[in-house]
């Protein structure tokens, strides 16, 4: 086996590098840390004045235009005045009420038992007529001056119920009906003790007919046979009814 020997020359070269870097690196190190100082200022500070900022110029003030005057003016006149007439209405049409004529009655009440009246075929004591007789009855028409024995009903002579009586708020309540009425007719002529048999339905009604025949209605009496005056009863019906 061969072992080769360095030689001196390598030897030294090598130790002479290994000195050197770190003394390379260590000056580099060195100089890279070193801060440079500055130099001595030569020339004095100056020193000059700064003159103020000029001042800012005066702010004008805007005015407002003035309003333009105006006039006064005059106010409203007050509304015109409106009349409105009355509204005419017409009265409904009454129909005039027919009065009926009066039924005569007989003034005192049979006694006869039977279901019929009249003559009867059949002599016996019934209420028809007999044969020849004596008795107070009627002697039968004769050719002198004096009544046939019949009694003679009243007779209207003045007086009626008019249109105008019916009552004036009959067309806003519409009260209307039939009355039945029965009075007395005087030797005098005039009517008393009206009474009402049969109601309309209304009091105003039944009241004011009764009333009104009693003022107004005026007859000749009832004669009986000897041509006397009597009393007598009348029975009608009065229609208060309005036209629609």
């Amino acid at each position: 086996m061969t072992v080769t020997q360095p030689r001196t020359r390598d030897r030294i070269g090598a130790a002479v590098g290994a000195v050197l870097l770190p003394g390379v690196l260590g000056y580099a190190l060195l100089n890279g840390l070193v801060v440079p100082m500055p130099a001595a200022v030569t020339d004095a500070l100056k020193v000059f004045g700064v003159a103020p900022p000029p001042p800012p110029p005066p702010v004008e003030k805007v005015r407002p235009r003035p309003s333009p005057s105006r006039k006064p003016q005059g106010a409203a006149s007050p509304p015109n005045l409106k009349s409105k007439a009355t509204e005419v209405v017409a009265p409904p049409p009454v129909v005039p009420v027919m009065v009926p004529p009066p039924v005569v009655v007989a003034e005192k009440a049979g006694l006869g038992a039977q279901a019929t009246a009249g003559a009867s075929d059949v002599r016996g004591p019934g209420t028809g007529s007999g044969g020849i007789g004596n008795g107070t009855g009627s002697g039968g028409y004769g050719d002198g001056d004096g009544g046939g024995g019949e009694e003679t009903p009243p007779r209207w002579r003045k007086g009626r119920l008019k249109d105008s009586d019916y009552p004036s708020d009959a067309p806003r309540t519409g009260i209307r009906g039939v009355v039945s009425v029965r009075y007395v007719v005087q030797v005098s002529g005039r009517v008393s003790d009206c009474r009402v048999t049969r109601s309309s339905g209304s009091g105003v009604l039944d009241s004011l007919t009764c009333r009104l025949i009693e003022q107004r209605l005026r007859y000749d009496p009832s004669l009986d046979a000897a041509g006397r005056p009597v009393e007598s009863t009348i029975v009608q019906d009065h229609y208060w009814t309005i036209e629609d």
